[in-house]
C-alpha cells in the first residue's frame, strides 16, 4: 500500500470523526435538551429517555441511542451480513459512546439558551454537516440505515419514502408528549435536515467547469495535464465576428483548483474567453467514477 493510499485512508477516518462528533453535539447539547425529535434512532431515544418510566428507572437518552443501535447492529449483520459493514458499526457505537461520554462530563440541566429557535437552527446545521460529512465518506451513523437497508432487501418499498415517514410518524409524536410548540419546532426540524444535508454535500462535492476559447490551446493543455492531473477535450473553431481560427478547452476541475487554472489561463493568453460554471454532479476518472 502507497504512502498516498494511507494518508488518504487516515483523511477519512479523520473526517468521519469529525462527522460523528457533530452528531454527538447536535444531538446531545441541542435536540435532546429540547425534545427536537426529528427522526430517526436519536428521536427515538430522545422521546423515550423523557418518558417517566426511564427516569424512575435511570435510563438516560444516550443509554437508548447505544441500546438501539447495538440491536440494529445485531439485526443488520445477521439480515444484511457485508452490508452492514465495519465502518457502519464503528460509527454507530462511537456516535453512542460519544453521547454516554457527555452524560458523564458535560451533564445538563436543561436547555442551553432557553431559546428554542436558536438551538433548532444549531441543532439542524450540526447533525446535517455530521451527517452530510459521514455520507461524502461513504460511512453512515447506522440506526434506521439499517432498518432502510433490511427494507431495500425485503421489499419493493421505496427506502427513501419508507425512512421519510418513519421520521415524520417519530416526529409528529413529539405534539402528544412535549405539545404543540416542541412538536411544530420537531417537524420543522426534519423538513429542514433534509434540505440542509442536501445542499451541504452539494457544496462539499462543488467543481467548476471550465469553457476555455483561446489561441493558445497547447500551453494551456500542458498545465492542465502536467500540473493539474487533469484531462480536457479540444475542439476547433472559428470566431464568428473575426473569422480567426480558435481551440475550445473543456475542462473541469476541484473548487480549490479553480484559481489556480483561471490565473495561469489569463498568463498564457490575456484574450483568452473563459466561462466558468459550477457543477456538483461529475462522473468519470478523478471525480465520481465509482458513485452512481
Amino acid at each position: 500500500m502507497t504512502k498516498k493510499t494511507w494518508k488518504e485512508r487516515l483523511t477519512s477516518f479523520a473526517i468521519i470523526n469529525f462527522g460523528i462528533l457533530l452528531l454527538a453535539v447536535g444531538i446531545y447539547f441541542f435536540k435532546a435538551p429540547n425534545g427536537f425529535a426529528t427522526g430517526g434512532v436519536s428521536g427515538i431515544s430522545i422521546i423515550l429517555g423523557h418518558m417517566p418510566f426511564s427516569e424512575a428507572l435511570g435510563i438516560t437518552q444516550s443509554m437508548y441511542v447505544l441500546g438501539i443501535n447495538i440491536i440494529l447492529l445485531i439485526l443488520g449483520v445477521i439480515i444484511l451480513g457485508k452490508e452492514c459493514g465495519l465502518m457502519t458499526c464503528y460509527c454507530s457505537l462511537a456516535f453512542s459512546l460519544e453521547n454516554m461520554l457527555f452524560e458523564i462530563f458535560l451533564p445538563l440541566e436543561g436547555t442551553l439558551t432557553g431559546y428554542p429557535l436558536l438551538e433548532l437552527i444549531y441543532a439542524i446545521l450540526l447533525t446535517a454537516i455530521g451527517s452530510a460529512l459521514l455520507f461524502k465518506q461513504n460511512a453512515s451513523s447506522g440506526g434506521t440505515d439499517i432498518v432502510a437497508l433490511i427494507l431495500r432487501k425485503y421489499t419493493s418499498m421505496n427506502v427513501g419514502t419508507a425512512l421519510l415517514i418513519s421520521d415524520f410518524l417519530i416526529a409528529a409524536s413529539t405534539f402528544f408528549i412535549y405539545g404543540i410548540q416542541t412538536g411544530l419546532f420537531a417537524l420543522l426540524g426534519l423538513f429542514a435536515k433534509t434540505f440542509v444535508i442536501e445542499d451541504v454535500l452539494d457544496s462539499i462535492n462543488m467543481c467548476k467547469a471550465f469553457t476555455i476559447i483561446t489561441t493558445k490551446a497547447q500551453e494551456i493543455e500542458e498545465f492542465i495535464i502536467k500540473d493539474m492531473h487533469h484531462g480536457a477535450t479540444v475542439y476547433h473553431a472559428e470566431g464568428a465576428y473575426t473569422g480567426e481560427d480558435k481551440q475550445i478547452i473543456i475542462t473541469v476541475c476541484k473548487r480549490l483548483e479553480s484559481l489556480r487554472l483561471r490565473k495561469k489561463v489569463k498568463e498564457i493568453d490575456p484574450g483568452a474567453f473563459i466561462i466558468i460554471t459550477k457543477t456538483s454532479e461529475i462522473m468519470g476518472k478523478g471525480f465520481r467514477d465509482n458513485q452512481i
